[in-house]
């Protein structure tokens, strides 16, 4: 065990949370400016960090979502250009959202305190905590297995997950269950715009051959122009809305950080 990780096995998590938190602030500080906007944290700054990592068959597939991205990491709350996509999405296009009751899977940490500070109603879940600093109301959970009734919650936010379960199918009824009639789920993945259909093997097993052939080692897959065949399969409803619907103009995609070819995919019930 590293001594890193010692040391946060012997601090209570709150207190992780809080150091980091504390961290991230003199670090934003030390970056603020004019060029780039974050509405999750409220700052603007001079530049924004690196993300990601670089990848042979992340260029091949032109996969979105993935891959190093520069210029895209809030150096204040962390939050990445997916989070500050839907936190527009979000204020413009639902405004009502105050009142909704929300399912969070595997919560980003920026998208998710703002969330919480919309609503009550709000939980966020994931399978295993290690390696990540949640805040204390996170709960654990499977996405194969959700501890909820049918028809529970309004809206539902599932980003980069799938592509990690082998039975995506059954997660996406899964959550299809829970939603209520008239609900949506924003089911984000990385996917390839080059490939017709999704690539996936079950019997690629290693981590370093799923690096290789998908994009990351703990990845299953890599999703392909039919994903949204395949929510629909689960029996969801599914719209495609890209920035340049949600009336974002170059210069806010740019202050913003957006990957313009970043599309929602807004599966409904």
């Amino acid at each position: 065990m590293s001594i890193l990780n010692k040391f946060k096995k012997q601090i209570p998590l709150s207190v992780g949370i809080a150091v980091r938190s504390k961290l991230l602030s003199l670090k934003g500080l030390f970056y603020r400016g004019s060029q780039f906007e974050c509405a999750l944290c409220g700052h603007r700054y001079r530049k924004f960090l690196n993300g990601g990592t670089d990848l042979p068959v992340i260029h091949e597939l032109q996969i979105i979502g993935a891959g190093k991205r520069e210029q895209t990491i809030c150096p204040g709350c962390h939050s990445n250009d997916r989070e500050r996509l839907l936190h527009w999405y979000f204020e413009h296009e639902h405004p009502e959202i105050s009142a909704k009751k929300i399912l969070h899977i595997a919560p980003e940490p920026a998208l998710g305190r703002y969330l919480q500070r919309k609503t009550d109603n709000y939980v966020g879940g994931v399978k295993y905590y290690e390696g990540f600093y949640y805040p204390p109301n996170v709960i654990l959970l499977d996405v194969l297995d959700l501890p909820f009734p049918s028809k529970h919650f309004d809206l539902i936010i599932c980003n980069h997950v799938l592509e990690h379960i082998d039975e995506d199918l059954l997660a996406m009824k899964a959550l299809y269950d829970v939603l209520k009639p008239g609900g949506i789920a924003i089911l984000q993945v990385p996917w390839s715009p080059l490939l017709s259909k999704t690539r996936e093997d079950k019997s690629i097993t290693s981590k370093a051959d799923r690096e290789r052939l998908f994009g990351q080692f703990d990845h299953v897959r890599v999703y392909g122009k039919d994903y949204p065949d395949r929510l629909r399969k689960a029996g969801f409803d599914v719209n495609i809305i890209y920035p340049k619907q949600l009336n974002l103009t170059k210069k806010e995609l740019s202050q913003l950080a957006i990957n313009p070819k970043e599309c929602i995919f807004i599966a409904s019930k």
